[in-house]
């Protein structure tokens, strides 16, 4: 949890991250404002958490699919260099 204007925000699980980059799997100004509506974050620190989640061995085993996915718009290929969690 981080805070914000001493208000608590809980932070998007990593499943929740990659369910909802599978909802959503292209950027549209849709996206954005769904990012900030329903995960209560930035675009930007969606992203951040999203490909941090897309590199451990939970977001491979939730989503290898959309894990992939994003994994290759990185550039970051295949499963290489995953992090335990």
């Amino acid at each position: 949890m981080s805070v914000v204007d001493r208000t608590l925000v809980r932070m998007p699980t990593t499943p929740e991250l990659l369910d909802f980059e599978a909802r959503y799997p292209r950027w549209t100004p849709q996206k954005g404002e769904a990012i900030r509506r329903e995960m209560g974050i930035t675009e930007a620190r969606f992203f951040q958490l999203l490909h941090r989640a897309v590199a451990t061995h939970e977001g491979q085993a939730h989503d290898p699919i959309t894990a992939h996915r994003v994994m290759r718009r990185l550039g970051r290929g295949g499963a290489v260099g995953l992090v335990a969690v």
